[in-house]
């Protein structure tokens, strides 16, 4: 009887570590969604930014560390956007690995009407190229194919749950993509400018035919001097924005005194980095429904 119970006892320990969880951090909030939606189960997220943590500002200390102890993997949303990645690999000393899920997508830079892509193997400085590629639908359900392949190779006996989540969840991006156009086909094709905060929806200006005006640069460090700004009025006036859309993490002052310079309404608040959202997909349905409610025709 002893023996049976020992044994018994051993299996389940041994199944115990053959069905351990993996234990991966995500550096941005919509990466912490879009792994819970791969890894299932199978996946313990540890989110070091937190639901409302601002990816632009936002660097790893000593004790977010300690609260990742055991992950063996590190995501990051990429493009430059987490410049502290250097510090943290070498904090990290080959521990863990870090990868950068934006790395491998096309990326834009310069204004959203004249973006280019460039090669996927082409590196860039911090802030050279706009790293916001979750904006497009498209770029995020190809991200979820690159988190697919980094956690089997973590986990390979997990492949196939990992491959079924992934297609799964690629479905539900299907569906948001198709109503998303549609939704967008109530804004006339001479009204569809989209001026925000800061410059942080090219890659949503490319996927759906919108053309791109900021107040502020690719971050929100970066304020337009008084001749920008003066610059900047002349063109929204020019080319007949109707509104100007503020942004749930930036300060409306300025964008007020734009709205009264040139009586162009404020629309209501868009999400550039997921922060307060519930997911990926709640942050895109509040982004269009606010675009579209400001932008078609009353």
């Amino acid at each position: 009887m002893k023996i049976a119970l020992s044994i018994c006892f051993l299996i389940a320990i041994y199944s115990t570590v053959l069905g351990a969880e993996l234990r991966v951090v995500s550096l941005h909030p919509l990466i912490g969604d879009l792994l819970r939606q791969v890894g299932g189960e199978k996946v313990e997220v540890i989110d070091l930014i937190g639901s409302n943590g601002d990816p632009h500002s936002f660097e790893p200390q000593a004790g977010d560390l300690a609260d990742a102890e055991g992950a063996e993997i590190f995501f990051a949303s990429g493009m430059g956007l987490e410049n502290y990645l250097p510090k943290l690999e070498a904090i990290l000393d080959g521990k863990s690995k870090i990868v950068e899920v934006g790395s491998t997508l096309p990326a834009l830079e310069g204004s959203c009407d004249h973006a280019e892509e460039h090669d996927e193997h082409e590196h860039h400085h911090a802030h050279e190229v706009d790293p916001h590629w979750w904006h497009s639908v498209d770029l995020f359900r190809r991200a979820v194919t690159i988190v697919s392949k980094e956690l089997a190779e973590a986990r390979p006996e997990n492949k196939s749950v990992y491959e079924e989540n992934a297609a799964a969840y690629r479905k539900n991006l299907d569906a948001l993509e198709k109503w998303v156009r549609r939704e967008l086909i109530r804004i006339p094709r001479d009204q569809r400018k989209l001026a925000t905060a800061h410059d942080a929806f090219q890659y949503f200006c490319v996927a759906y035919d919108f053309k791109s005006y900021s107040v502020q640069g690719l971050n929100r460090e970066q304020m337009p001097d008084a001749v920008k700004l003066a610059e900047l009025i002349a063109t929204l006036k020019a080319d007949r924005v109707v509104a100007i859309f503020p942004e749930k993490e930036s300060n409306p002052k300025m964008l007020l005194s734009l709205t009264k310079d040139t009586g162009i309404r404020l629309g209501g608040e868009l999400v550039a980095d997921g922060r307060g959202m519930p997911s990926y997909e709640k942050m895109m349905k509040h982004n269009v429904e606010t675009i579209v409610k400001g932008l078609s025709v009353k």
